[in-house]
């Protein structure tokens, strides 16, 4: 495994485990999704350049536009949810009270 592979694995297991242990805000869980779609992102464009293909030229933007799309919804969830319960920790949150 090259480094740059290892950093960009590294990169994305950091934000996995960073999203499974540290649960406390929400906000902290967004972030930590963001860095794993930034981890993605990243991998997806040099495969795209290493391979030289034209089909896979898009593959990245793509995501970049999935990825732009999850972040808006989460920033969304994120006000409503402070607007309501009046704080972003996951644990006031519950999902069979409306």
């Amino acid at each position: 495994m090259t480094p740059v592979h290892f950093s960009f694995s590294s990169a994305f297991i950091l934000g996995l485990m960073g999203l499974t242990f540290h649960r406390t805000h929400l906000l902290s869980a967004l972030l930590c999704l963001e860095g794993m779609m930034l981890s993605l992102f990243i991998a997806l464009a040099l495969w795209a350049l290493q391979f030289e293909t034209t089909g896979f030229s898009a593959a990245p933007m793509l995501l970049l536009a999935f990825s732009a799309c999850e972040a808006s919804a989460g920033l969304a969830l994120l006000v409503a949810t402070a607007r309501t319960h009046g704080t972003d920790r996951l644990q006031n949150l519950n999902l069979l009270q409306c």
